[in-house]
């Protein structure tokens, strides 16, 4: 496991584990980080990313990329 800052760009996994604080949980899962779901990275800046999950494109910190594991 290792988080999603850690995936090469055009890169597809799956999601294993998302930590965090309960809120910051269901903020994630409301924007389709859900264990099990499959998630792409499309570009990386500054180690903030834009990603392809659930049909969508979703930009997000490094802060929060770094709870997700894959």
């Amino acid at each position: 496991m290792m988080p999603l800052t850690m995936m090469n760009t055009g890169e597809t996994n799956t999601i294993k584990k998302v930590g965090g604080k309960e809120e910051i949980k269901k903020f994630l899962e409301n924007l389709g980080f859900v264990v099990g779901g499959a998630v792409t990275v499309v570009s990386e800046t500054g180690g903030n990313l834009i990603v392809n999950v659930k049909d969508s494109r979703v930009a997000i910190g490094k802060d929060m990329a770094n709870k997700i594991m894959v």
